[in-house]
């Protein structure tokens, strides 16, 4: 409790700028410190301003402290990373705000400053490679080795004819439509021509070069290289799921839409699948990151943990209870909101 008060102090006496080392402070007759004195020999000692200042900001003040001491040293190859990531977080911000930025940080937050919530932004950062990290010691082997089974493919080398549907920015919607069929239309007639051909290979190559709107691939027979599932973006998700259903040779007998336009997609060759040994940290990064948004009690255990694996003891009985408390009812409120969820989502689907 001495120590917390002596940070009480120092803080005082910063704000204030009462030059408190130079200076000799009164005291009460049971040798409490005095603080303010006021007419009528009214006083506030140092006691009396702690508790006030305990009941209302202890807590909060005082797990930030701990916190950045355990992140800070747990953590520490981390940090320039974290400040780095906390700096552009808030010139992106000084982007979109301006001159405003400081009414909208003091606005949308609880920070006064924008050097405090940066410096929030940053213990966020650190915080992120605790969560992570208790994540991956909740996953268990069985679900590595489900997710190398069924989620990590090998690379696969693919090519596409993308055929698009072609009109103004001032069409109407008839237009458009028109457009459309007739992309539609066009990418069915190059699967009839692959359709017809014997060597399936080249002619793939040829109707490329004829067909194909990808400039970037058509003069290469549309060929696109070794992907993976994540490989060439959102925009082809459907047509990478596709080539992963064919063989070797093999190529798409109806044309496969997405944003982009209709495609034909051709798989020409498979390497060896990566060994579990090679693909683990990325498996584990994976399925900690579900886990920590399947479970919303995560950062709050993670804390937890760390502040028992560094020995944290509250010696003030108040504020002891406090942390107690605040742990014991955020977890209630994560339970109960989990169950709010789970009723309205089961009432919606009946």
């Amino acid at each position: 409790m001495k120590n917390i008060k002596k940070i009480v102090v120092a803080s005082m006496c910063l704000l204030l700028l009462t030059g408190c080392g130079e200076k000799t402070i009164p005291t009460l007759e049971n040798g409490e410190e005095i603080i303010t004195t006021l007419k009528d020999d009214r006083k506030i000692s140092i006691s009396q301003l702690y508790n006030e200042l305990k009941d209302q900001y202890g807590l909060n003040t005082l797990m930030n402290m701990i916190d950045k001491i355990i992140l800070e040293d747990k953590y520490s190859s981390d940090i320039d990373g974290a400040k780095e990531k906390a700096e552009s977080t808030i010139n992106q911000l000084k982007e979109n705000y301006g001159d405003n930025l400081l009414s909208a940080i003091q606005y949308y937050t609880n920070y006064n400053s924008i050097e405090d919530y940066q410096n929030s932004l940053y213990i966020s950062n650190l915080q992120e490679k605790a969560v992570t990290a208790y994540a991956k010691t909740k996953i268990k082997d069985s679900e590595i080795e489900k997710y190398y089974k069924e989620e990590i493919k090998p690379d696969i080398k693919v090519s596409h004819i993308l055929i698009t549907a072609d009109y103004p920015s001032e069409a109407s919607d008839d237009e458009k439509k028109a457009a459309e069929e007739n992309a539609k239309k066009t990418a069915e007639e190059v699967i009839s021509k692959l359709n017809d051909a014997q060597d399936k290979a080249e002619t793939f190559k040829s109707l490329a070069s004829e067909y194909s709107k990808d400039e970037s691939t058509k003069n290469d027979g549309g060929n696109l290289g070794f992907i993976n599932t994540n490989t060439l973006g959102d925009s082809y998700k459907k047509m990478v799921d596709k080539a992963y259903e064919l063989k070797d040779g093999e190529y798409s007998k109806e044309a496969v839409k997405t944003e982009l336009g209709y495609h034909i997609v051709l798989r020409t060759e498979t390497k060896e699948k990566a060994s579990l040994e090679e693909v683990k940290d990325t498996i584990l990064d994976n399925l900690a990151e579900k886990y920590v948004t399947d479970n919303q009690d995560a950062q709050i255990k993670a804390m937890q943990e760390l502040r028992k694996e560094y020995d944290m003891n509250i010696i003030d009985d108040d504020v002891h209870q406090q942390y107690v408390n605040y742990i014991q009812n955020s977890l209630a409120q994560i339970q109960a909101n989990a169950s709010n969820a789970s009723k309205s989502s089961s009432k919606s689907s009946k």
